[in-house]
């Protein structure tokens, strides 16, 4: 299920505050360290037709070219706040994406789809690498299809019941095969990092290469994210909830290309969070 309603409103609005108080963070580092960024999918569509939050939305979603998300990365741990750490495959074992969070030390946030995942996820915010897309169409599907199959081994490797919009028997069938593959991985001891390196090989194919496009290659359909580089990082200052973010520029064709209308409000049945299975905000 996309979307469940919290019971308690106050609850959203306490885990929205402490996910614009990471966004916050981000910001600040990442103006320290003058690394562009963006606000990504639903955050941006928050920023333009709320001023923050959408109503019921939960979680941050965040952008940066490859070579600045490696910087970030490498750098923003030594001015990060204490309170605050970088998670991803390459610090943590049972991770299960192959993009990276910034968490809330001391908190779980876990959503249905990690239930069973070793990796206790804390309230964090998303961030994605944009990655260069290969101008030649046949070439494009090739890189797309290797992603694609990479990233979900990686998801599959920590958890075998991913997120599935299917009903009946045809979601039986693919959860079965989601088991039936989550255990052989499990049995030939495939890491995630062995995983990670193969969809990274295949995100970065033509990283120095002169690319018309950059693009998310985590989504299932990167070509709808595939803008130029100034089209999403040449950022504005625009408010989000009480702190100042960085949105795209060009936000209008960036959002028009990713979800059409993206004006008006969806009908509850096509609106999507990440309600808690599990959640401990602990000193928060």
């Amino acid at each position: 299920m996309a979307f469940r309603e919290y019971e308690d409103p106050e609850e959203l609005r306490h885990v929205q505050r402490l996910s614009a108080m990471i966004l916050g963070e981000l910001d600040r580092v990442c103006r320290e360290l003058e690394i562009p960024y963006a606000v990504y999918g639903g955050t941006a569509i928050g920023v333009v037709r709320h001023q923050g939050f959408i109503p019921w939305d939960d979680d941050v979603d965040v952008c940066m070219a490859r070579p600045d998300y490696e910087r970030f990365l490498a750098e923003a741990p030594a001015v990060l706040g204490p309170e605050f750490a970088i998670a991803n495959c390459r610090t943590e074992e049972d991770f299960p994406c192959v993009y990276s969070f910034l968490t809330l030390r001391g908190t779980l946030c876990i959503p249905e789809f990690y239930k069973d995942c070793p990796y206790q996820k804390p309230l964090s915010i998303d961030i994605f690498p944009f990655d260069n897309v290969a101008d030649d169409p046949s070439d494009y599907r090739r890189q797309a299809r290797s992603t694609w199959i990479w990233g979900r081994l990686m998801f599959l490797r920590a958890t075998p019941e991913p997120y599935l919009a299917l009903e009946g028997w045809k979601r039986a069938v693919v959860l079965a095969a989601c088991h039936v593959v989550h255990g052989g991985l499990k049995l030939l001891h495939v890491r995630g990092t062995w995983i990670q390196k193969r969809w990274e090989r295949a995100a970065r194919r033509y990283e120095g290469e002169p690319c018309a496009r950059i693009a998310d290659f985590c989504d299932r359909n990167p070509i709808k994210w595939a803008v130029s580089y100034d089209d999403i990082f040449s950022a504005i200052d625009a408010p989000f909830e009480d702190i100042t973010v960085k949105l795209p520029r060009h936000y209008d064709k960036f959002l028009t290309q990713g979800y059409g209308d993206y004006m008006t409000l969806p009908p509850v049945e096509k609106r999507k969070n990440h309600y808690p299975y599990k959640m401990d905000l602990g000193a928060y």
